[in-house]
C-alpha cells in the first residue's frame, strides 16, 4: 500500500464534515494498514453526550477518505472495526479494486454548508435521490413540513440548548468570531461561515462572555431570538431516518451513508444547513418523530436545503495542502 501517496492526499480527506468542525478524526498510520481514530479531546460530550455525531462525521471522514483515494487511483478498502477503548471505527487497506463511486475529488474540495439564502428547495427527483442513497443502507429520506410547527420545534430547541451552561461553554469553545485569533483559520464556527456581520459577531462575543451573569436574567431566549429563523431563508426539509436498532457501529458506517447524501446534494447544485438541535434536544425529537410517523431514535440528521443564492465561505481546517506536502496549522495535532 503506498501510505506516502495517501498522505500527499489527506488534506483534501480533511474536508469532510463534522459537528461544529471539530474535525475529531485522526489516522494512524502503520505498515499495511491506515487506522482511523478520533480524538476525545475534539468531542462534543455536552451536546453530543450520546457520541451520535461524533461516528456520523467519522463515517463521513472515512467515505472522503474512499473517495479522494479512488479518483487518485488508490486501491483503497474499508475494514470496519469499531472499538471504543482503543478509540478507533477501522481501518483503511489496501483493496483489489479501486472504490466504486459516482463522487470525484472536486466534489469534496466544493461541498460547502450554507447558512445564507436559498432560491428553493429541492424538487421530488432530488429528494427520490437522496432517498434511494439512504435506502440501500436501510434507512430513508424524509421531507419535514415546514410548517408553523416546525418553526415553533426550531425556537424550542434553540432556547434549550443555549438555556444549558455546559452546551454554551461548549459552544463558546469552537466558536470563531476574532478574525485575529490563532485558531480562526484552523477549525470551528467561524463568524463569516455563520453569516454573521463583524457587529453581530462582537455582540454574540460579549453576551456569550457575560452568560453566567445573565443566563438568570433571560438571555438564553435573547440568544435563540438573535439566532433569526432559519426556515425564511428558503428551502425544504429533510430528515436523515436511520434504519432500526443502529448501534455506534452502525452510526459510523450509517455516517458514510450521510457524506453519500450531502454529495448528492452537492452535486445536483443544492447546499445543506443542518438543523441539528431538532435532534439533540430530546423533546423535539420526539415531537419530529411524531411529526413524520417515525420512532424519534431512528432520526440522525435534519437539514435545511436548497439551492444557494451565492457561495458560501469554505469552512477551515487544520490541515492544507502546500507546494511541499502536508502543512498543519496547529502544532499540537499530529498525523501519523
Amino acid at each position: 500500500m503506498d501510505l506516502a501517496a495517501f498522505h500527499a492526499l489527506e488534506p483534501l480527506c480533511w474536508r469532510a464534515p463534522s459537528a461544529h468542525n471539530t474535525q475529531p478524526w485522526r489516522l494512524r498510520y502503520e505498515r499495511w494498514a491506515i487506522t482511523v481514530g478520533w480524538d476525545p479531546a475534539d468531542a462534543l460530550p455536552a451536546g453530543d453526550p450520546t457520541g451520535r455525531d461524533l461516528r456520523l462525521s467519522l463515517g463521513a471522514f472515512v467515505e472522503t477518505c474512499l473517495i479522494v483515494a479512488a479518483d487518485a487511483g488508490l486501491r483503497l478498502d474499508w475494514a470496519a472495526d469499531h472499538d471504543e477503548s482503543d478509540r478507533r471505527v477501522g481501518r483503511l487497506r489496501p483493496g483489489r479494486q479501486r472504490y466504486r463511486t459516482p463522487f470525484r475529488t472536486a466534489d469534496v474540495w466544493d461541498r460547502r454548508t450554507h447558512r445564507g439564502r436559498f432560491t428553493a428547495g429541492p424538487d421530488a427527483d432530488v429528494v427520490a435521490a437522496v432517498d434511494a442513497v439512504a435506502r440501500r443502507a436501510g434507512g430513508a429520506v424524509r421531507a419535514v413540513p415546514a410548517a408553523g410547527r416546525l418553526r415553533a420545534l426550531l425556537r424550542t430547541a434553540d432556547r434549550q440548548v443555549y438555556a444549558d451552561p455546559a452546551v454554551v461553554a461548549e459552544l463558546r469553545r469552537w466558536l470563531r468570531l476574532d478574525r485575529s485569533g490563532p485558531r480562526y483559520r484552523a477549525d470551528g464556527l467561524s463568524d463569516r461561515c455563520l453569516g454573521l456581520g463583524r457587529a453581530t459577531a462582537t455582540g454574540l462575543r460579549a453576551a456569550l462572555a457575560a452568560y453566567p451573569a445573565l443566563r438568570p436574567l433571560g438571555l438564553p431566549r435573547l440568544l435563540a431570538a438573535a439566532g433569526g429563523d432559519p426556515l425564511a431563508q428558503g428551502g425544504g426539509v429533510l430528515a436523515l431516518v436511520a434504519p432500526p436498532g443502529l448501534d455506534a457501529a452502525g452510526q459510523v458506517e450509517f455516517g458514510r451513508v450521510l457524506m453519500r447524501m450531502w454529495l448528492t446534494l452537492h452535486t445536483a447544485g443544492l447546499a445543506a444547513h443542518p438543523l441539528s438541535q431538532l435532534v439533540d434536544v430530546a423533546a423535539t425529537r420526539d415531537a419530529l418523530g411524531t411529526l413524520l410517523d417515525v420512532a424519534p431514535e431512528r432520526i440522525v440528521h435534519v437539514a435545511r436545503v436548497g439551492r444557494p443564492v451565492a457561495p458560501a465561505p469554505r469552512s477551515a481546517r487544520r490541515v492544507e495542502r502546500t507546494g511541499g506536502g502536508v502543512l498543519m496549522r496547529d502544532a499540537a495535532v499530529r498525523v501519523g
